[in-house]
C-alpha cells in the first residue's frame, strides 16, 4: 500500500479514535430522539448539554449560546442571514477580500439580491487595514463578517480590535472562526465578537457538524425553521452521534492546544525553512509570525500548482493549492489576487496543513521528495526556460557593457 502523508488538515482532518468510540453508542444502543417524552429519548438531551458545554468551553461561552448546525456553511450562512433578517431596514454588508468562499460568495450573492457590500482590503501579507475597515461602517451597516484566521495563507486577523471598531460604530460582528478553534485560545465573554462559526471536521471531529455561537441578547432569526429545537433557533431533529462527536473533539483540542502551538508549529517551520532555503523561486504567502500555527502556504514561481499536487500525490503526499471549495478552479486564489501575489507565484501555490498527528518523520520525507519534483517541472517549463534566456542576454549585455 501507498505511504501516505497527510498534510491537508486545514481542509479536514482526521478524525480522533477517541472522538469515534465517544459516537458509537449513539448510533446503537442510545438512538433515540432527544426531543421524545420517554426516558429513553430524554435521556439523550441531557448528554448532549454536556457536549454542548465543552463546545462552548473551547471558546469561553456559555452552554446556552452555543446552536448546533450542520457545518461552517450553514453556521456562516445562519449568522449573517439571521441578523439581516433581524435588520430589514439596514441593507449595508462589510467583509473582507480573503474570506471563505462560505461567506465570499453568500456576500456576493446577497448583494446580487439588492444589498451593498464593501470589501475591505488586506496587504500584501494578508494583514487586514483597520482604517479601511472603520471608513467602510455605516450608518445602515447591519453586521460585519471578519474571518479570524484566513483558512490559505493561516493569517491571523485582529479580530478584537476590529470587533472594537464594530461596536463602536453599532454594527453586528460576525467572525468565520472555522480553521482558529482549537489552534487559538479564544473567551467569547471577553470578546467583542457576537456569533462565531465552527466546524467539527476542521478539528478532529467527523464531517457533517458544526456549531453557530450567538451571544446572548443579539437579534437573530433562524435560517431553519420548524419545531422547537436548539432553543428555536435552529430547527430539525438534532444528529446526536455527531454532537456528541463535536464535544468530544473540543474536550480534546482543549488539552491539545499546547502542542498544537509547540510541537506542531516547530515542525512547520522546520518544512517551511527547507523548502524556502533549498528551492530557488519559492516565496512564503502571509506573514511570518501572525499565523496559525500549523499552516504556511509556498509559491513556487512559474510552474503551476495543480502540477506540483499531482507528482506529490504520486509519492503519498497529500497538500492543496488552497480552499478545498474552490478546487477545481482554473483562476488563482482570489486569497492571493487581494494580497497582490504575482500571477506567475499565484498559480503555483501549495498550502501545507498539519496536525498533531503529524511527525518529524514525515516531514522529512516531504523535504526529500519536494525539490526534485519541482525541479522536474522547472525543467519543462516554457516559462523558466524564457526568463533563464533573457536573465542570460541580461548577464551577456551587462558583460559587453
Amino acid at each position: 500500500m501507498k505511504r501516505v502523508v497527510y498534510v491537508d488538515n486545514n481542509a479536514t482532518t482526521r478524525v480522533a479514535d477517541e472522538v469515534v468510540e465517544e459516537m458509537v453508542p449513539y448510533f446503537k444502543e442510545l438512538y433515540g430522539n432527544p426531543s421524545s417524552m420517554h426516558t429513553f429519548g430524554g435521556q439523550l438531551y441531557k448528554r448532549m448539554e454536556r457536549a454542548r458545554g465543552k463546545v462552548a468551553d473551547i471558546i469561553g461561552a456559555t452552554p446556552p449560546e452555543i446552536i448546533f448546525t450542520s457545518c461552517g456553511t450553514e453556521s456562516d450562512n445562519a449568522a449573517i442571514r439571521g441578523v439581516l433578517e433581524s435588520y430589514p431596514k439596514k441593507r449595508h454588508i462589510v467583509t473582507t477580500r480573503v474570506e471563505h468562499p462560505a461567506v465570499f460568495n453568500l456576500c456576493k450573492y446577497l448583494a446580487r439580491k439588492g444589498y451593498e457590500l464593501t470589501e475591505i482590503s488586506v496587504d500584501n501579507q494578508g494583514l487586514l487595514d483597520l482604517d479601511e475597515l472603520r471608513a467602510a461602517i455605516r450608518d445602515d451597516t447591519a453586521i460585519v463578517s471578519i474571518m479570524h484566521a484566513n483558512n490559505e495563507t493561516g493569517v491571523i486577523f485582529p479580530v478584537e480590535e476590529a470587533g472594537q471598531i464594530i461596536k463602536e460604530k453599532g454594527a453586528v460582528f460576525h467572525c468565520d472562526a472555522v480553521q482558529a478553534v482549537g489552534k487559538l485560545p479564544l473567551d467569547m465573554s471577553r470578546s467583542t465578537i457576537d456569533l462565531l462559526s465552527l466546524s467539527g471536521h476542521k478539528l478532529h471531529a467527523p464531517k457533517g457538524v458544526g456549531a453557530l455561537y450567538i451571544r446572548r441578547g443579539v437579534k437573530f432569526q433562524p435560517l431553519i425553521v420548524g419545531g422547537h429545537h436548539e432553543h428555536s433557533k435552529r430547527a430539525g431533529t438534532e444528529n446526536v452521534p455527531y454532537i456528541m462527536g463535536l464535544g468530544k473533539a473540543c474536550e480534546l483540542a482543549n488539552e491539545y492546544m499546547k502542542e498544537e502551538q509547540g510541537r506542531v508549529k516547530c515542525l512547520r517551520d522546520k518544512l517551511e525553512e527547507n523548502i524556502l532555503a533549498n528551492i530557488s523561486n519559492s516565496r512564503l504567502n502571509g506573514h511570518k509570525t501572525l499565523r496559525l500555527p500549523n499552516t504556511t502556504n509556498i509559491s513556487f514561481e512559474y510552474i503551476e500548482g495543480e502540477a506540483i499536487l499531482l507528482l506529490l500525490d504520486e509519492v503519498g503526499i497529500c497538500a492543496s493549492s488552497g480552499s478545498a471549495c474552490t478546487s477545481g478552479a482554473l483562476e488563482p486564489s482570489h486569497v492571493l489576487r487581494a494580497m497582490g501575489v504575482p500571477f506567475t507565484a499565484a498559480h503555483g501555490s501549495v498550502r501545507f496543513s498539519l496536525s498533531r498527528y503529524n511527525t518529524e518523520e514525515e516531514i522529512d520525507y516531504i523535504a526529500k521528495n519536494i525539490p526534485p519534483i519541482i525541479k522536474r517541472l522547472k525543467d519543462i517549463s516554457p516559462y523558466v526556460k524564457e526568463i533563464e534566456e533573457l536573465e542570460q542576454k541580461a548577464v551577456s549585455t551587462a558583460n559587453r557593457g
